[in-house]
């Protein structure tokens, strides 16, 4: 990853947000980029903004602190509190969502099931709007998509520190807990693909080189400042013409399973790459982070921090990349129900 982006490559995510925000409403339900503070955009004979963000303080420790976990999610208390949870389209965040609703149950919380609202903008415009009390949103969508910063740290701490404090600053959003998963982007071919066994370089090259090869992706990715536009920076290629494919994100992984595209844009933790025998493309370090931790308005942390910063540890602290794969596997590929699977996951963890 280059550390200091191109004038070219901040005209393109600034105007790929542009676009996204003209053809989608407030109210539509697919994935796409909030645009209310995305930067303006430059020409290209124009210097580009600066866009640094403050230095992290204190003033945010929620995320990356000491660990709070409790052994029971019995002991937290949230009697008398109202919480409304929503999530993200997608199999990992109907997973954690219903963790979360089964902890606050379980704390005597008074909870609103709002999942599997739509896409980024649909959730976050419904958190600062009120409309939801928290859901899980992922480190490097928050420095790059809601904070409309560039060049993220690789460190997980360090980039979910700077996110907590400046949403917070910004926004009065607080960032509690982070995952250990890394749910970052990544694309996948099929086990007996030709392909097979290419790093992102080699990707890129192949595609050219194969008029009739795939590129198949979901309709948030070419139109984030943190998708399409790094892959193109960092492998200084394009994908030809007719030769991708925008699909449902729950259908790429078949289609890429069964060659209808030659290479699939995955989520890195998804249960279906192991259950359909695909082979994920190696990334050098070109996508960014995506730790999850849960956001909330300060005005709802505030009425139990304590209880919201174990109930937030407890659920994220074990979770690595294996745990989370397992627990979206038994959902998109077994058909088992999520909240099924977080009562039973919380249950082997003697949490309840």
């Amino acid at each position: 990853m280059k550390s200091t982006r191109q004038t070219t490559r901040l005209f393109a995510a600034a105007a790929a947000i542009s676009l996204v925000a003209a053809a989608c409403g407030s109210d539509d339900d697919g994935d796409a980029v909030d645009t209310t503070d995305a930067p303006a955009e430059t020409s290209a004979t124009d210097e580009p903004a600066e866009t640094s963000a403050p230095a992290p303080s204190a003033e945010c420790e929620t995320a990356v602190d000491e660990d709070d976990s409790v052994a029971s999610l019995t002991e937290l208390d949230f009697s008398g509190i109202d919480v409304n949870v929503g999530s993200k389209d997608f199999v990992e965040q109907f997973v954690l969502s219903q963790l979360a609703i089964v902890a606050l149950e379980a704390g005597g919380a008074n909870v609103t099931d709002s999942t599997n609202l739509g896409g980024t903008v649909v959730n976050r415009d419904a958190l600062l709007a009120g409309e939801i009390d928290t859901y899980f949103e992922y480190n490097g969508t928050g420095w790059t998509v809601h904070l409309a910063q560039e060049d993220p740290s690789f460190d997980p701490d360090v980039l979910t520190t700077d996110v907590c404090v400046n949403d917070l600053g910004e926004n009065d959003v607080r960032w509690v807990g982070v995952s250990p998963f890394n749910n970052t982007y990544g694309f996948a071919t099929a086990g007996d693909s030709p392909a097979a066994g290419l790093d992102l370089q080699g990707m890129m090259e192949y595609v050219n080189e194969n008029p009739d090869a795939t590129v198949c992706m979901e309709t948030e990715y070419p139109n984030r400042p943190d998708g399409l536009v790094l892959l193109e920076e960092a492998t200084g290629l394009t994908i030809p013409a007719g030769q991708e494919q925008i699909l449902d994100v729950g259908v790429i992984y078949d289609e890429t399973a069964t060659g209808n595209c030659t290479f699939g844009e995955i989520f890195t933790t998804d249960g279906r790459i192991p259950a359909l025998g695909l082979v994920v493309v190696e990334d050098p370090g070109v996508h960014v982070l995506y730790n999850v931790s849960m956001t909330m308005p300060d005005s709802v942390y505030q009425q139990a921090p304590e209880a919201f910063e174990a109930l937030a540890d407890t659920l994220l602290s074990d979770l690595d990349n294996d745990t989370i794969a397992e627990l979206q596997r038994r959902v998109s590929a077994d058909g088992e129900d999520p909240r099924a699977v977080a009562e039973d996951y919380l249950t082997q963890q003697g949490l309840i």
